[in-house]
Parts: C-alpha cells; structure tokens; sequence
C-alpha cells in the first residue's frame, strides 16, 4: 500500500527550507540539481519505457474535457483527469503468461495520494456501477507482481462500468489479451480507457466521478525488420449484454481518436501511422478463434 503524504506537513516543511537555502546558497544549488535531474529521469527514461511510440496527446490543447496528468506506476502508466475522475488512457505492455502463482485480490480500492479529486473506494457505494479496471489486475499481478497489482487498484486507475460489461465481455476481452494475443505475437502494447459522449452524467454517489458511455482498447505490436506492426481496437459501449463476440466491436483506430480527442503513437512515421490507425484487420489476430470463448479467470 503506498503511504499518502500530508499536504499540512509539507507546508510546514516549506518555510524552514527556503531559510535554509538562504543561509547555505551551495545546497539550494544541490537540492534543485537533484530536482532537475529526477524530472529529467522521469520524462526522458522511465516514462518511455512504459510508452510505445510516445504518449498520447490531446488533439485540442484547449479542450479541458482532454486534459490529463501522466501517472507512472509498475508496469503500466495513465493519463488522469481529475475533472472527469477517470483516467483517459491507461497503457501496458502484455507478454506471455509467467508460470506464476496468482496473487490474493486485494479487499480495498486505494485513494491514489496523487490525485486531486480524492476519489475514494467508497464513491462508487451504491452507484450501480463497477470499479472497472483499466490496466488489468490478473494481467499486471501476473506479469509485474504485487507492486503492480497493488497500483492497479489505485482509484486512478478505475473507471465506472456497469456489472454486465465488467463482470462478463471486458472481463473476456482481458482474458484474450493475455491468454491468446501474446501467444500469437509476444509482447503487445495495451491502450485502453473510457469514452465520453453526450450529456455529462455522474455518479448518484459521488458527483466527482463522470459516468463514460463506452470504452476502448488498442492493441499494436513493436516493429521488426521486414515485419510492420499489426493493430487492432475495439470499442465496446456500456449498454452490452455481456454475452455477444468480441468481433462486433471491432474499430479503427482513427474512430477512437476522434470519439476521444486523443491522439495514439504521435512517434510513428507518418505513413505507417497513417494505414494502422485508419485500418481494420482482425485476420491477424486470429479474433474469430477466440471471440465466443467464455472468460475462465
């Protein structure tokens, strides 16, 4: 569990720094050093490492809706919006299932200490709605142990989904990801997150917390010489029985952007950027094989 800081304390703290760095100007010097270069490790190597092909970006600078603040956690990082109370996007990279016990479901949402709006376990009590997981927690446990499970029940990483979608075809759709794309293609890239449309509603329980109409995700593979990469995105809305194939909700790439106003793997050269993202190729995937199969975690 990650300790939550005090905001009192800090401020506290504050006073008594700046009187000494006034008095001792060499360890000002050293303090916004270390400063600088932890925002630098930050943003030039361990953010990276949790991207491909860049971080998404807002296609509207101005659009408030698509604001988000970039959280890094083990082995997946995500785009907040503390206006919106859910994350925007939330991306992961998927290899074979290590032979590795699965790890006991933690009791409890956690209230991620980074966030603004203070979104809690208890404001989805009585909403109707699901925490639904975005970075997956049978895929992160598996793959990136208890760190990453334990970050993965963050509030910051959940979204509301109504108990059909969560409980049945997002929960398949987690199961195919890590079961059967990874056996076809080793390692996957995972973006997912919710989309907005319409009328803003809320949880009944908590008015911090907006209610998304669908969700996608986008799968990508990295590049190899004389071999491209492959994608493949799904939008999924929240009215779903639970029961129907995976293989009707295949999109393109380019609808998610435009339903989101995200923009996915700005870093791509243009022209293969271009024919993944307006492209829609479920052969490689081998979806139809796996489409029905019922959820077995």
């Amino acid at each position: 569990m990650r300790k939550k800081s005090s905001s009192l304390s800090l401020l506290k703290l504050l006073p008594g720094l700046f009187r000494l760095s006034c008095k001792h100007p060499v360890l000002l010097l050293i303090v916004l050093g270390l400063g600088l270069g932890g925002y630098g490790y930050e943003v030039k190597i361990a953010r990276p490492a949790l991207l491909y092909q860049g971080a998404p970006q807002s296609l509207d600078a101005k659009n408030s809706d698509t604001w988000f603040r970039i959280l890094r956690n083990h082995g997946f990082i995500l785009g907040y919006s503390d206006l919106r109370g859910n994350p925007l996007w939330v991306e992961y990279a998927l290899t074979p299932e290590a032979n590795t016990p699965s790890l006991k479901r933690p009791n409890r949402f956690e209230t991620d200490w980074r966030s603004i709006n203070r979104v809690s376990h208890n404001s989805y009590q009585n909403s109707g709605y699901d925490r639904g997981h975005m970075a997956p927690n049978y895929a992160i446990s598996h793959l990136y142990g208890r760190a990453g499970q334990a970050d993965s029940f963050l509030m910051t990483n959940i979204t509301p989904q109504k108990p059909k979608l969560n409980q049945q075809l997002w929960r398949h759709l987690e199961e195919t990801e890590i079961k059967h794309f990874t056996q076809n293609f080793g390692k996957v890239w995972v973006i997912t997150g919710p989309i907005f449309s319409g009328t803003v509603e809320r949880l009944s329980s908590d008015w911090r917390v907006e209610i998304p109409d669908a969700f996608y995700k986008i799968y990508i593979t990295e590049a190899a010489p004389g071999k491209p990469p492959v994608a493949l995105a799904f939008l999924v809305p929240q009215t779903v029985n639970g029961k129907e194939s995976l293989a009707q909700f295949v999109t393109s790439i380019d609808n998610i952007e435009a339903q989101t106003g995200i923009d996915f793997f700005a870093e791509l050269d243009d022209r293969i950027e271009a024919h993944l993202e307006a492209a829609i190729e479920p052969m490689p995937w081998n979806l139809q094989a796996v489409s029905k199969l019922p959820p077995h975690h």
